[in-house]
């Protein structure tokens, strides 16, 4: 797993992930994807690049939502491929989707 951040308009943090979001590949970067998630309250996930969902990667997810949520924030993901958007549906609407980098950043900004 993969991860690296940008920033947008000096307060939206884009946090970019590659690879499979299983056990094995978020061992690799949980820590540091909580550090950047718990650290804004604007927060994109870029999802694209992510080829495989299990239920450590949604554990993530939610947690890093929540904590983003508690601090009057907002965290969105952006752009999950076909097979990851199937899994986020099955758990429900509990993190928004967006297709395209500006409605992420209009949807954050807080």
């Amino acid at each position: 797993m993969k991860i690296w951040t940008e920033t947008f308009d000096g307060a939206i943090l884009k946090i970019n992930l590659e690879g499979r979001m299983d056990a094995p590949g978020m061992q690799e970067i949980e820590q540091e994807f909580m550090d950047y998630a718990c650290s804004q309250r604007s927060v994109i996930v870029d999802m694209n690049a992510v080829d495989f969902l299990a239920s450590m990667g949604i554990r993530t997810l939610i947690l890093a939502a929540k904590a983003v949520s508690r601090r009057g924030g907002k965290m969105v993901l952006l752009n999950p491929d076909a097979y990851v958007t199937r899994v986020l549906q099955m758990v429900g609407d509990l993190i928004p989707i967006h297709r395209s980098l500006n409605e992420a950043r209009r949807a954050v900004s807080v």
